[in-house]
């Protein structure tokens, strides 16, 4: 039986932090024993839904830190845009070895989440992170093709552009559950409140400015 040759692993994801800013740890332990003392490199590919994204700039600090090494597809992020207008984001999250497990790798990802549409009945959102996907790239080593399968992966294999190797995902999938995001939203029937503090707000602010520019500006 094939999956009884491929000693199962495991993944699992944690939220950290509270509100719209998060960070994400992913913890992968892989099944086997020394095979990835070689140098192998570890990473999950998640797909994040529209609820919440990454933030390139932040990433790209991280990035220049080492302390966190990703690739977006698409690049391009929309940081402004509501959830009902975003799209999904795959993210390649390349993970570090866990120096207390000779088999386990962990990354930590900040995320954020998106405002939502007012809802009617509730103050909350809820965003489900399913399971990451998790890729091995042995430049060095022959994987068992029982075990391994070619994983269609643009990306390199160590984070470096000049690196190029044959990323493999598992043939047998860990089991896993869902990751739910609770996000604040507004209610629906606040929106017309809303909206009147929001423009004599707006008045008044406009109206002290005027005021001031009168008796102090020069004209």
């Amino acid at each position: 039986d094939a999956q009884a040759a491929c000693p199962g692993g495991a993944v699992a994801q944690e939220l950290r932090g509270e509100g719209f800013h998060r960070d994400l740890l992913v913890k992968v332990e892989l099944g086997g024993t020394g095979e990835w003392a070689g140098g192998c490199t570890v990473a999950a590919r998640t797909r994040l839904p529209p609820g919440v994204y990454v933030d390139p700039y932040e990433l790209a600090s991280l990035q220049r830190h080492n302390l966190t090494k990703a690739v977006l597809t698409p690049d391009v992020v929309d940081v402004e845009a509501p959830e009902y207008s975003a799209t999904d984001l795959v993210v390649l999250l390349y993970l570090e070895p866990d120096p207390r497990c000779s088999r386990c790798f962990r990354a930590v990802l900040p995320v954020h989440g998106r405002y939502h549409r007012p809802a009617g009945d509730s103050e909350e959102a809820l965003v489900a992170l399913k399971s990451p996907e998790v890729l091995v790239c042995c430049c060095n080593n022959l994987l068992s093709t029982e075990c391994w399968k070619p994983a269609d992966v643009e990306a390199p294999c160590s984070g470096k552009k000049d690196y190029p190797c044959q990323w493999y995902s598992a043939t047998h999938e860990p089991a896993y559950e869902e990751l739910i995001l609770q996000l604040p939203v507004g209610l629906k029937q606040h929106s017309s409140l809303v909206c009147v503090v929001t423009l004599l707000a707006t008045v008044l602010c406009s109206g002290l400015i005027l005021a001031a520019v009168c008796k102090h500006g020069h004209f």
